[in-house]
């Protein structure tokens, strides 16, 4: 008899919009932005920054969807999209890339298909 398949679900964070939090975030699952942050957010997961989040600082993810404001270095390891909302000032380091006409981005930008895991958080 074979043993049961049990998918592992990770957890959903989620910040709402009235929520200040300044230091480092670390998660293995999804995380949703909507607040502010003004430090390191690490995610294993997926990261949305809400059209009202700000955030300040560095962010690294699997994947991320930005449509609010980003001050900082954002990498990630497969797709990093920016809506049309997204304001982001900083360093891009991702696998893929999509932008949405009306994003707004200044800084440099960097395609790396060839990272396979995030960075410590050091």
């Amino acid at each position: 008899m074979s043993k049961p398949i049990v998918n592992e679900v990770k957890a959903l964070n989620t910040f709402a919009q009235d929520t200040k939090i300044i230091g480092n975030i670390e998660s293995d699952g999804d995380i949703r932005m909507d607040g502010l942050l003004e430090g390191k957010l690490s995610c294993k997961g997926r990261v949305v920054v809400g059209p009202e989040a700000r955030i300040k600082g560095i962010i690294y993810a699997r994947n991320a969807e930005i449509l609010g404001n980003v001050e900082g270095e954002i990498t990630v390891i497969d797709l990093l999209s920016l809506k049309a909302s997204a304001l982001i000032t900083g360093d891009l380091i991702m696998g893929k890339f999509s932008v949405e006409p009306g994003a707004r981005f200044s800084g440099n930008c960097k395609m790396n298909g060839s990272e396979k895991s995030l960075p410590d958080m050091d």
